[in-house]
């Protein structure tokens, strides 16, 4: 009961300079006309935190900061065509659904009071702004939408497109920027001259419903071709389509019988000249990651036409990903911060990352922090590494930043990391699902037994030059683990790793030094706070 919906979205200003988006939002009931103010209930879910502040945004940022832009970006009159409310208000009739959420990004709130006011009048229904959500807008925000009690979900924007952990009827507004045919066309021919090249045509999702009209225009000329589109949930009650395409990148590609992905080339549509920085788009980044290194892979700017190469780029995003997992394999202590709750399979997920963890001999902790930023991971320095478990674009999207007191992994980092058997760089396929890692998946690689060769493979650290020793590790299911064994008189016990860290900082705490210290009477202290104590004086 999921339902593939594309509009065109205004350009929003840019957004509010605050980098730290989590807070519990803003009210926007004053966001639409004179008559309709008031009309719409905007929702805000409750986020738990570890501690106050300290581990959080504080409540006065919160409630201080704008989010979204001030007033209202499309005019009234183009609200139906911008955001297809016909066909959104359809979706909610064919439910007969009488409380609805509507997630917006930061970007579009502007215009979520006006657009919740319209529905409300056409359809009757009780519409719910999620003006917030707690980890990624890309994802589909259903804790947010079974606290207000909605029975179906409209997703606007950009969506990462992965399944959502419990039911519900979603309908996605992808968004429809404009593309400039003629020149992408040429573009296309200038960097592929090969008339029996195999390539792919790909774009970022708002640009996907261009892609069949340039393939339209290149198929005369070129006969291997392959358009794929956005992996939208499938309504219910449809049938697949026969032979069932491949789905990977969160796109289907419909392959021919025989033929694999890593034998095709590929044509990016999306970005733009100003843009160059990958660390703003995650979902080309993950698309140069995952795709296959001796292929040529192209973008190009859908209002010019201009064309890059994207080889070099790729190139520096492997080799900081090997990088990374080298850092994984130095670490001892790993930090698993929980980058969402809403995406399925995430608590199995979770699990495999801490098995993988122990396997290797180190220690691991799960941390609930919200979105992941510099001053909420600096609280924690005993942690060697982070691995953030998110959906593919929210994995891919801090990662390049340097504001970092410590490296921020992906979960196929820690499992190139950690699982001996899995295959080497270069060979191994870059996985940005978390899905994929898990059982069931044709990507799974299981763990060997404890007393496989593999465990004893000598490896020496790519950072240190050091040589790393191999994890005494035993399963969890072993008797001997809860066995006590006499030691030795002078056999020397491994520090464990928390313990180590604590030796090395120069100032460990209150120490009581009991029977180092003469005994005295009790004398009487200072007084006054620690900016002007009463005997420094009147300065």
């Amino acid at each position: 009961m999921v339902q593939g919906l594309r509009t065109e979205f205004p350009v929003p200003p840019p957004p509010p300079s605050d980098s730290d988006s989590d807070s519990l939002g803003a009210a926007f009931e004053d966001a639409g006309p004179e008559a309709d103010r008031g009309r719409s209930l905007l929702f805000l879910p409750t986020k738990l935190y570890l501690m106050e502040s300290t581990f959080s945004s504080p409540a006065e940022a919160a409630l201080q900061r704008e989010a979204g832009a001030a007033g209202v970006l499309t005019p009234l009159a183009d609200l139906d065509r911008v955001y297809e409310l016909e066909r959104v208000a359809g979706f909610v009739r064919d439910l007969e659904c009488q409380r609805v959420a509507l997630q917006f990004p930061d970007q579009l709130l502007g215009d979520a009071g006006a657009v919740a006011a319209r529905l409300e009048e056409t359809t009757g229904s009780k519409m719910f702004i999620l003006g917030d959500t707690a980890y990624g807008s890309c994802c589909v925000d259903v804790l947010g939408a079974e606290q207000a009690g909605a029975q179906a979900l409209v997703h606007f924007g950009p969506a990462c497109l992965s399944p959502p952990a419990r039911p519900l009827p979603v309908a996605f507004v992808l968004g429809q920027r404009s593309v400039h045919l003629e020149l992408c066309a040429k573009a296309f021919e200038a960097q592929n001259p090969d008339p029996k090249a195999p390539v792919v045509l790909l774009s970022e999702p708002a640009c996907a419903h261009a892609l069949e009209a340039l393939a339209t225009l290149l198929r005369p000329r070129y006969l291997d071709l392959l358009v794929s589109s956005p992996a939208l949930p499938l309504p219910v009650g449809s049938c697949s389509p026969e032979p069932e395409p491949l789905e990977r990148f969160g796109r289907r590609f419909p392959l021919a019988p025989g033929r694999c992905l890593e034998e095709y080339g590929a044509f990016y549509v999306g970005g733009s000249e100003a843009n160059t920085d990958l660390d703003l788009d995650p979902d080309l980044s993950r698309l140069l990651l995952g795709w296959a290194p001796g292929q040529p892979f192209f973008t190009c700017c859908p209002d010019t036409g201009q064309t890059q190469d994207e080889g070099v780029r790729a190139g520096r995003l492997r080799a900081r990903r090997h990088y990374l997992v080298e850092r994984a394999r130095d670490a001892r202590v790993v930090g698993l911060l929980a980058g969402t709750l809403g995406v399925a399979r995430h608590r199995e997920a979770l699990s495999h990352l801490r098995n993988l963890a122990q396997a290797a001999g180190k220690r691991s902790y799960v941390l609930a922090l919200g979105r992941p930023t510099p001053p909420k991971l600096a609280n924690f320095p005993e942690m060697d590494v982070f691995v953030l478990l998110a959906c593919p674009l929210g994995a891919l999207a801090p990662q390049p930043s340097g504001g970092f007191f410590r490296p921020v992994l992906a979960p196929c980092e820690l499992e190139a990391a950690c699982n001996p058997a899995w295959p080497p760089s270069g060979l191994a396929p870059y996985l940005t699902h978390y899905a994929d890692l898990l059982p069931g998946s044709p990507f799974h690689v299981p763990l060997p037994p404890p007393d496989s060769e593999l465990w004893d493979t000598p490896d020496v650290s790519l950072i240190t030059g050091e040589l790393r020793p191999p994890p005494a590790w035993k399963p969890s299911n072993d008797p001997g683990c809860l066995a006590l064994t006499l030691r030795p008189q002078l056999e020397l016990a491994e520090s464990s790793p928390a313990a180590s860290f604590l030796s090395s900082r120069s100032w460990q705490g209150l120490q009581p030094r009991l029977g180092q210290t003469p005994a005295t009477g009790a004398v009487s202290g200072r007084r006054g706070i620690a900016i002007a104590y009463e005997d420094e004086g009147g300065s």
